[in-house]
C-alpha cells in the first residue's frame, strides 16, 4: 500500500514526522495532494497537551492543494484542479448546518454533546500536515482557486482569514464604529483587516512586538497601543475621549486580554471573542457593570464550507486584503519538527510558516 509522509501527534510535547498509508477515497470524498499548508496556534495547543486529540492523529487543518482523486458520487470537480478546503468541513445536512451553524456540525447528537463538531481535520480525522489529505463531503467543502492566485495568497483563507474576519462579522461592526483588537498575531491581524472592510472608522490594535505593530498598520490599524508601556485600557479610553469602543475583538485567548476587551467597551458595546482559552474564564464585576451594561459577548468558531472559501478568495483577488506579509518563514514537510519548534516558541519574528511537501 502506498505511503505518505505525515506530521503526527505522539504525546504532549511531541509532534513528529512519520508515514501512513495514503487513504482510500469514499463516494463523497476527495483525495487532495497538498501543495502548501501551515501551522496554526491551535496546533500548538495540541502540541502542549492543552487541547486533547488522539495519539497518532495527523495534525493540521489549512490545506491548499490539487485534487488527486474524486469519489464516485462527487460532481462538479475534476482531478488536477487546484482547490482549498476550510479548516471547518461541514456536511451541509446536519441539524447544526440546517440551523445555519455550519461550524458546529455534529454537535448535540444522540450520542451526546460535542462542541466544535465541524472542525474535523487534525481534530477528529487525519489532517493536512501531510503529502495527502482526505476531504470529507467534498461537494460542500472544496473551493476552486481562481486563476492567478498563488498558494501563499490563499493560504490564510481556510482558517486564519476566515476566523479573523468572523471576529469583525460577529461583532456586527457598523460604518463609523471604533474597534479595538487585542493581540496582532495572524488572527488578530485578519480581524483588523476585517474591521476595516466592515466599515470601522477607527481601529485600535493592541500589540508589543514591533514587526507585528508594523503589519497591523498595513492591515488597517489607525492606532497601535503597546501594552508593555502602559495600561492599554487607559490608553484606549484616552484615544476615545472616555467613550470606549463600540466593538472589541479578543484574539489571544488569555484572561487578561478578555478582561481588557470587556473594560474598554462603551455601554451597549460588543465583545467578539476569538481566542482559544485553555482554562476557565472570570468575568470582572467592574468590566461587566454588574450585569447591567447592556453588553453582548459573542464567540465564534471559524466559518467553513466552499461558499465561505469562495468569498474569502474573492476578497484576496480583489486586492482589498493582502495576507502575504503574514507568511514570514518557509519549510519543507521534512522540516516540520523544526517548524514547530520555531512557531511554538515565537522566535525570529514568526507570524505564519508555509509548509510544502
Amino acid at each position: 500500500m502506498p505511503k505518505m509522509k505525515v506530521a503526527i501527534f505522539v504525546e504532549p510535547g511531541r509532534i513528529v514526522l512519520d508515514e501512513k498509508p495514503i487513504p482510500d477515497v469514499g463516494p463523497l470524498d476527495a483525495l487532495l495532494r497538498i501543495t502548501t499548508t501551515t501551522i496554526c496556534g491551535t496546533d500548538v495547543h495540541i502540541l502542549k497537551g492543552e487541547y486533547p486529540v488522539a495519539r497518532g492523529l495527523t495534525i493540521g487543518h489549512e490545506p491548499v492543494g490539487v485534487i488527486e482523486k474524486l469519489g464516485s458520487a462527487v460532481q462538479g470537480y475534476r482531478e488536477g484542479q487546484r482547490v482549498i478546503a476550510g479548516a471547518i468541513t461541514p456536511s451541509g445536512h446536519s441539524a447544526a448546518c440546517l440551523c445555519g451553524c455550519h461550524s458546529q456540525d455534529g454537535a448535540g447528537t444522540k450520542h451526546g454533546w460535542k462542541p466544535l463538531g465541524g472542525w474535523r481535520f487534525g481534530n477528529t480525522i487525519d489532517g493536512c500536515q501531510a503529502e495527502y489529505v482526505l476531504v470529507p463531503d467534498a461537494m460542500a467543502n472544496l473551493a476552486p482557486v481562481p486563476d492567478g492566485l498563488t498558494d501563499e495568497q490563499v493560504l490564510m483563507c481556510p482558517d486564519i482569514m476566515s476566523t479573523g474576519f468572523s471576529g469583525a462579522e460577529s461583532g456586527r461592526i457598523r460604518i463609523g464604529d471604533t474597534v479595538a483588537v487585542f493581540a496582532q498575531g495572524p488572527i488578530g491581524l485578519c480581524a483588523t483587516a476585517g474591521a476595516r472592510l466592515m466599515g470601522a472608522s477607527t481601529i485600535i490594535a493592541v500589540e508589543s512586538v514591533p514587526e507585528r505593530m508594523e503589519v497591523a498598520r498595513r492591515m488597517g490599524a489607525d492606532h497601535v497601543v503597546d501594552f508593555t508601556k502602559g495600561d492599554p485600557v487607559e490608553e484606549i479610553r484616552r484615544l476615545t475621549d472616555g467613550r470606549g469602543v463600540d466593538v472589541s475583538i479578543e484574539a489571544l485567548g488569555r484572561q487578561e486580554t478578555f478582561e481588557a476587551s470587556l473594560r474598554v467597551l462603551r455601554p451597549g458595546g460588543t465583545l467578539s471573542s476569538l481566542g482559544v482559552y485553555s482554562g476557565d474564564l472570570r468575568i470582572p464585576l467592574d468590566g461587566f457593570m454588574a450585569g447591567l451594561g447592556d453588553h453582548t459577548i459573542r464567540t465564534t468558531l471559524c466559518p467553513g464550507g466552499k461558499e465561505r472559501m469562495r468569498r474569502l478568495m474573492e476578497v484576496v483577488a480583489s486586492g482589498r486584503v493582502d495576507t502575504r506579509p503574514l507568511v514570514t518563514h518557509r519549510f519543507k514537510l521534512d522540516q516540520i519538527e523544526e517548524a514547530y519548534d520555531l512557531f511554538a516558541h515565537q522566535r525570529d519574528g514568526v507570524l505564519k510558516v508555509a509548509i510544502t511537501p
